[in-house]
């Protein structure tokens, strides 16, 4: 639990200073006067120093501190002495070979130092710590063929890149340009990475040789080769030859690196190129740009996706817009590789559309017309026509050898077609070519194979009648309609029945038309049929035109009476209204609409699907019409009780306000005087 009384950070100080132990003085200073003081004070400190080092010979701490004590008491010959005595322990510990050497140098002991410093280098190699404080000394003292002898005994044990560019530094420092350019090409044998090649470019670069430059560029691409390129040298390349306004060689840098990296390294490679081309380039080197993008972009998601076949299609697209045909056409085979694993139409929807583009491709762009045929052959023996085909492959091929004006195969092509996979489309499509070719006689054959196929599609009834119309043959025309209206199973039936009635009235032959309406009235009663009736007994230029349609409203009246629906009654009236407004007197109109019917809203109760009464009601509209009343006494009995409703509360409504007018003149008259003693008393 917290304590009750909570204290600050500052509190807690001043409790801990305020506990604390007394201070204690520190010891007094002592003046040493004379110079057995001093010996005395010398032993005694050296008795410490070397006790502490027989305590722990491995602490160089101790080591350091007598050695610096020593030298301290200008007693260097001491210190040496400490100093060897601390290397014979630890020879491998860097920190003492740099602090002796140091003191050496300190007191200006070059001789001791060189000695100190090649026995470092010489025991510890690897320690370029030593080898940098060799060196500094050997620059310090002006020594430059010296210290040039300790880089080239330390270059001979092939140091890391920092040790290689402090002698290259120093060279340069001394404007030996020639020593650091050889330093240079063992630089890059040694240590063989990109940065160190364009640090060496760079050099020459910046020293004017722009050609030597040139030169290390090349090189260093041809040592690395293709399988082991180089983002960054590329685009140090390529922006040394931007400086050097070579921009036709920095575009052919950027390219050749777009089309040999691998696409995972070339982000930057992009920005660059775009970068170079909205500076310095047209319209048509940003275009490039864009396309290369694009196509890095597809070809990650199609590793991602093999069948994606949309990102198929937009590659494709940018490929043809380049025009190279051999690599669209490799592009298209191996778009085609990727067939869809299961053999279900839908799979295969997208992927058709491959195989026609790569056809059109060769057809329209190459004009390869033989290699445009083995595409719709491949195409057709890869399809599973047992399950499923195209019928658009089929015509596609056969409108192709059509173009090629090779009929003989066209119709060799979709015979067979039918014959392995028939459809409506297929059937369609070969009849079409045949009415375009003007071979009526095979369009016949066709038709007559078209319904052995499909007996109950009223759509090729109708086709085919029309082409005999269409012929002039009416007598075939209408057999083709007869045979088709007595098909027991018809997909769409009305669609037949309006096509042979439109025929016969196109032909005039209005009784064969009626009796069509009769024949169909006898299969189906429908409000629809009723109407177009009337409308073309209204329509026709004989006479007793509006008698006629009259007859057919009121038989159509008549027949919906007994199906009892309502919906179809009421659009009925309506229309026979609409009509008598148009073509007939204000009797006719007021004979009409004494068969609308009344909208008598009623309730009813909700029932659940379940069939649960859910105790709740909604309300409905219910037609009722003045003959259904006349058969229902019931519905008139409540018409007449509403009526008495509504006459009796008009009643009522008047006595009570005849009562309150009374009562307020009653109010307002004065009283009798006999009463008003009366009322005094």
């Amino acid at each position: 639990m917290p304590a009750p009384i909570q204290i600050t950070a500052e509190q807690l100080l001043r409790e801990a200073k305020e506990k604390q132990l007394e201070y204690v003085a520190p010891p007094p200073k002592q003046k040493i006067s004379d110079p057995e003081e001093l010996a005395e004070y010398r032993m005694k400190k050296r008795k410490e120093f070397e006790d502490a080092i027989r305590k722990n010979r491995q602490k160089m701490v101790n080591w350091v501190k007598y050695a610096h004590w020593e030298e301290s008491q200008q007693e260097i010959q001491r210190a040496r002495s400490i100093w060897e005595r601390a290397l014979d322990v630890d020879y491998r510990n860097i920190a003492i070979w740099l602090k002796y050497a140091e003191m050496e140098m300190r007191y200006k002991q070059i001789n001791h130092s060189r000695n100190i410093w090649d026995r470092a280098i010489a025991i510890l190699p690897r320690a370029n710590q030593l080898w940098y404080k060799y060196t500094y000394m050997e620059e310090i003292l002006s020594n430059i063929a010296g210290c040039r002898q300790i880089f080239e005994r330390w270059m001979e044990w092939e140091p890391d890149e920092q040790a290689w560019n402090t002698y290259i530094k120093f060279e340069l420092r001394y404007n030996e340009l020639e020593r650091a350019r050889l330093l240079y090409e063992r630089f890059v044998m040694i240590h063989p990475e990109a940065k160190n090649w364009i640090r060496y470019a760079r050099f020459e670069e910046q020293n004017g040789y722009i050609k030597s430059a040139r030169k290390i560029y090349e090189r260093s691409i041809e040592f690395f080769g293709i399988e082991h390129m180089n983002e960054n040298l590329y685009l140090a390349f390529a922006k040394f030859e931007e400086n050097q306004k070579e921009h036709e060689r920095c575009r052919m840098i950027y390219k050749y690196a777009l089309e040999n990296l691998p696409k995972t390294s070339c982000d930057d490679i992009f920005k660059a190129y775009t970068i170079h081309e909205k500076k310095y380039g047209d319209r048509t080197g940003i275009e490039d740009v864009i396309t290369s993008k694009r196509k890095f972009q597809y070809d990650e998601e199609l590793k991602e996706n093999p069948m994606d076949y949309d990102t198929w299609f937009d590659y494709l697209r940018l490929l043809e817009s380049e025009g190279d045909f051999n690599l669209i056409r490799d592009t298209y085979e191996k778009a085609i590789s990727q067939v869809p694993p299961l053999q279900e139409k839908r799979y295969w929807r997208r992927y058709i559309y491959l195989w026609i583009n790569y056809a059109l491709f060769e057809e329209l762009e190459a004009n390869d017309f033989d290699r445009t045929r083995e595409v719709y052959k491949a195409c057709l023996n890869l399809l599973p026509h047992k399950k499923f085909t195209f019928a658009k492959i089929w015509l596609y091929y056969a409108q192709f050898e059509i173009r090629q004006k090779q009929l003989q195969s066209v119709r060799k092509i979709l015979g067979t077609a039918i014959g392995l996979c028939p459809k409506d489309k297929l059937f369609r499509g070969y009849i079409d070519i045949e009415i375009q070719l003007r071979e009526f006689e095979r369009c016949r054959i066709l038709y007559q194979k078209f319904l052995e196929f499909g007996p109950d599609n009223c759509t090729t009834w109708i086709k085919f009648a029309e082409l005999e119309s269409i012929l002039g043959d009416i007598d075939r025309s209408r057999a083709i309609y007869e045979l088709a209206i007595e098909q027991q199973r018809l997909d769409m039936p009305e669609l037949l029945w309006k096509a042979y009635i439109d025929f016969e009235i196109e032909q005039q032959e209005y009784d064969r038309a009626r009796k069509l309406y009769n024949k169909l009235l006898e299969k189906t009663q429908h409000v629809k049929v009723w109407l177009s009736l009337a409308q073309f007994e209204s329509s026709i230029d004989e006479p007793n035109v509006l008698e006629r349609s009259r007859n057919v409203f009121e038989r159509a009246y008549k027949t919906l009476r007994t199906a009892n629906d309502k919906e179809e009654r009421l659009m009925l009236v309506e229309k026979w209204r609409e009509f008598e407004r148009e073509k007939g007197t204000s009797e006719d109109v007021a004979y009409v609409e004494q068969y609308l019917p009344k909208r008598i809203k009623q309730r009813r109760k909700i029932i659940s699907d379940e069939g649960i009464d859910t105790n709740t009601y909604e309300e409905i509209i219910q037609l009722v019409f003045p003959d259904d009343e006349a058969s229902r006494p019931h519905l008139k009995l409540l018409a007449m009780a509403q009526k008495w409703k509504e006459t009796n509360a008009n009643i009522v409504q008047q006595q009570q306000s005849q009562i309150l007018s009374t009562t307020e003149e009653a109010d307002k008259s004065p009283l009798p005087s006999e009463e008003v003693e009366m009322n005094e008393d």
